[in-house]
């Protein structure tokens, strides 16, 4: 359905609730104000696949301004607002933005993003001012009585990690079909996760990374509403599930860890059985939290196995789980294909490289090479991960063939912090591998082999941090550095990663900690 649909049907349904904020938004408002903010849009020039950037935290303006570029064929890109001012401003640049809207809570970033971009010939703040925008509300409220004609599905372009240090835009052909026609992720939410008008979805994490938003926004095209935080806190989350009788929200196994560790007579205290869904994934969940929250929620995790690309989504019950414990499940659409090394499908129960069969064709912006990478002769797409198939078809991952290290729920390469550090006069050598870490999956720990006249020392050790956290986003910095003698490297000077983790990873006396 359209927003139109719901705001004529039930005007007065909250479509948002932002419960750290204690402000609300009904469906009536949220047509009248992302119709005005699309008429904002276009009177900047912005036409049908043209691309706009949004820099917001978790608020109530996040969806006003998703809807408005998403009902006008936008191709609309939100920034991580933890990205440094380098990282946010080569996004923007790349995506060909000619429009940003930020808020002046994120005025200083907004800034930095608005020198180094000069196409950014239109620019907004909102909640307040920012030096070179102009005020957002007022310019919207402009064109609050106006009506919205040609409307458009347009889609997100949301921007995934690369190895090479930068990243790339994900890019879907624009939907095709009358405004209202629900995209993969609207029917997965109704068919897979049951969701209807009636539910309630609880988003406690950041709506610039791809489920948290898609799922949110797949909600409200059904006519739900969603209960939003701008930052994840257990005991909060708990009493929201309480508060407003959640039935659906989508967490990641770091908040699992935390919400366990809450006390138990706050635990026992809130009422949770109007949960239905719990939608997991991001990152693997330790076995014996997952059972944990099964014992504490009953049988309403709902574990999925995706990408930001579109490749596969496999999907499993906790009732599946309990009986295959490991699987990520089987694959709601497609089929999924284990691949060797030459290329050959392999049987059921062998390991290999995952492929899947995909409905819906995406290329890296800007990017052929990497495009071309993912594919095989077939048309098979891979996210590069490592798995096997049982006879069944359930899907169980064993390895990762990137470098890639999940801490959080957020997809970090090594590869950034590595050409970092190695700038360092200290440093002759550094591999960055994860470390198991309870409560975030992985941490990010760098092994540095010193130069001659450097000895380890903590000191030392909290330069390199420093200086690493004064050139990349915090979260892309090691949390620790070890030291080593020597890196393992193969003669044409490859990093054999593989045995850095083995050597290193889980050795104390590296520590400096």
């Amino acid at each position: 359905m359209r927003l139109t649909d719901h705001a004529r049907e039930r005007p007065d349904h909250l479509a948002c609730i932002d419960a750290s904020r204690g402000a609300q938004l009904d469906y009536r408002q949220l047509e009248r104000r992302s119709r005005a903010a699309a008429l904002l849009l276009r009177s900047g020039g912005l036409g049908r696949d043209e691309a706009v950037c949004f820099l917001m935290p978790n608020r109530l303006e996040f969806f006003e301004l998703a809807w408005a570029a998403q009902r006008t064929g936008l191709r609309w890109t939100p920034l991580n607002t933890h990205l440094n001012g380098d990282d946010a401003a080569y996004i923007v640049g790349d995506t060909g933005a000619t429009t940003i809207v930020a808020d002046a809570s994120l005025g200083e970033l907004a800034e930095t993003v608005a020198a180094a971009v000069p196409a950014l010939v239109h620019r907004f703040s909102c909640n307040g001012s920012i030096p070179g925008y102009e005020p957002y509300e007022a310019s919207r409220d402009r064109f609050l009585d106006e009506p919205l004609d040609d409307e458009a599905e347009g889609i997100d372009m949301l921007y995934s990690s690369g190895t090479t240090g930068r990243p790339k835009g994900v890019r879907f052909a624009l939907p095709e079909g009358p405004i209202g026609t629900p995209g993969r992720i609207d029917v997965l939410t109704a068919e897979v996760y049951h969701g209807t008008s009636e539910s309630r979805f609880l988003c406690p994490a950041p709506l610039y990374h791809a489920a948290p938003m898609r799922f949110s926004m797949a909600f409200q095209r059904l006519g739900a509403t969603v209960v939003l935080f701008d930052r994840f806190d257990a005991s909060q989350v708990l009493a929201a599930i309480d508060e407003y009788a959640i039935t659906h929200t989508a967490l990641v196994p770091t908040m699992f860890s935390r919400l366990l560790k809450l006390p138990a007579a706050e635990r026992e205290a809130a009422d949770t059985s109007s949960l239905q869904h719990v939608i997991h994934g991001a990152a693997p969940c330790p076995p014996d939290v997952k059972r944990a929250m099964i014992d504490w929620w009953g049988p309403v995790l709902d574990e999925y196995y995706a990408a930001t690309e579109g490749i596969g989504y496999c999907s499993i019950t906790s009732e599946e789980w309990l009986a295959r414990p490991g699987s990520v499940g089987r694959p709601v659409r497609g089929r999924a294909h284990i691949v060797d090394e030459a290329g050959g499908e392999l049987p059921p129960g062998s390991d290999g490289l995952i492929y899947f069969e995909t409905f819906g064709r995406f290329e890296y912006h800007n990017d052929v090479d990497k495009t071309a990478s993912v594919r095989n002769a077939e048309g098979w797409v891979t996210l590069g991960d490592i798995g096997r198939v049982d006879a069944d078809g359930y899907l169980y991952l064993t390895d990762r063939e990137a470098d890639l290290v999940i801490s959080g729920g957020v997809n970090i390469y090594p590869r950034e912090a590595e050409d970092v550090l190695i700038t360092h006069p200290a440093v002759d050598d550094v591999g960055v591998i994860g470390e198991p870490e309870p409560e975030l999956g992985e941490r990010l720990i760098a092994v540095v082999a010193l130069r001659p006249g450097y000895r380890p020392s903590a000191e030392l050790a909290d330069q390199l941090l420093a200086h690493c956290r004064a050139r990349l986003s915090a979260y892309k910095c090691p949390r620790r550095i070890d030291f080593a003698e020597r890196l393992p490297r193969l003669p044409t000077g490859k990093l054999v990663r593989r045995v850095l983790r083995d050597e290193y990873r889980l050795r104390d006396d590296h520590r400096t900690e």
